[in-house]
């Protein structure tokens, strides 16, 4: 993937090295499940988050000294993150202008160990994850090791992938999406609330794919077997997937993200046509 000349985004928000008051996680979740919900990409941690209940109390934090030595391969991860978040504002900026609109990015949240957010605290261990009460994308740098030698989904556009589904998240928050999909998971039982869960995700992973799209028609970023990476964290990350590698079988009823087909199938459609209104996995009965 060619990055190295890209812009660098001013919405990047180091909090690597701050300390952090440790908080409730999952409600008594165990440590097997918080593992299991690290894999996935998620959007909304509320629900594991302080018990499911509401937001957490702010916990104070201190800048970390300055004169901390950083390691070379990290601080170069967060140059690549700062200039994938550009392009997918330079992208997104002007997609929401051809439709006569404003398009507000979000800030990334870079931070080590555990953090706290407008939807409680959260540990490194839960993934990657986009809060829509503060619009701002988390990531803990380590989870892209995670993603390369655990799950094995290396490649700098695998990574690329990652951020672009939290924004895609962030797009669905912009556009008004989540809170309709929030307001009718209430309605809904556990296995109807999961079903919209899935047809969110799916989103997430075409907005990814549109942005690809649209990054490499105008900047030309990708490079051979770029997209043959993402389609591979996408598969990884499926729910039948993760499921066969942390229980040996797999429950469909239960699946909040998609299968591995399902995931390959929307980012893919995204990347070749490059379409918002493609995107539409709400209004299709089959996914």
């Amino acid at each position: 993937m060619r990055w190295e000349g890209g812009r660098r985004s001013d919405n990047v928000e180091d909090r690597r090295g701050m300390p952090i008051g440790r908080g409730a996680v999952g409600g008594g979740l165990g440590v097997v499940v918080i593992a299991l919900i690290a894999m996935f990409f998620g959007v909304d941690p509320t629900v594991i988050l302080q018990g499911g209940g509401g937001l957490a109390p702010p916990v104070s934090q201190q800048a970390p000294d300055p004169s901390t030595p950083r390691d070379p391969e990290e601080e170069r991860m967060k140059d690549f993150v700062s200039v994938v978040l550009a392009d997918t504002e330079d992208t997104w900026t002007a997609l929401f202008a051809e439709a006569n609109a404003r398009y507000e990015a979000p800030r990334l949240v870079l931070f080590s160990g555990a953090v706290q957010s407008a939807c409680g605290h959260a540990e490194a261990a839960m993934g990657p994850f986009y809060c829509p009460g503060d619009r701002k994308v988390y990531i803990d740098l380590d989870f892209y090791r995670a993603l390369s030698q655990k799950l094995g989904a290396p490649g700098d556009f695998a990574q690329a992938y990652v951020i672009a589904h939290e924004v895609g998240h962030h797009v669905q928050n912009v556009l008004g999406i989540a809170e309709k999909v929030h307001a009718a998971k209430q309605r809904l039982d556990e296995r109807g609330a999961n079903q919209l869960s899935v047809r969110m995700e799916l989103q997430a992973d075409c907005f990814a794919g549109v942005w690809a799209h649209h990054a490499q028609r105008t900047r030309q970023i990708l490079e051979q077997g770029d997209i043959e990476e993402g389609l591979r964290a996408a598969a990884a990350i499926g729910d039948d997937t993760l499921q066969k590698r942390s229980q040996g079988y797999v429950v469909p009823e239960s699946f909040t993200h998609g299968s591995a087909q399902q995931r390959v199938q929307w980012f893919r459609k995204g990347i070749e046509t490059g379409s918002v209104r493609g995107c539409d996995t709400f209004g299709r009965n089959a996914l």
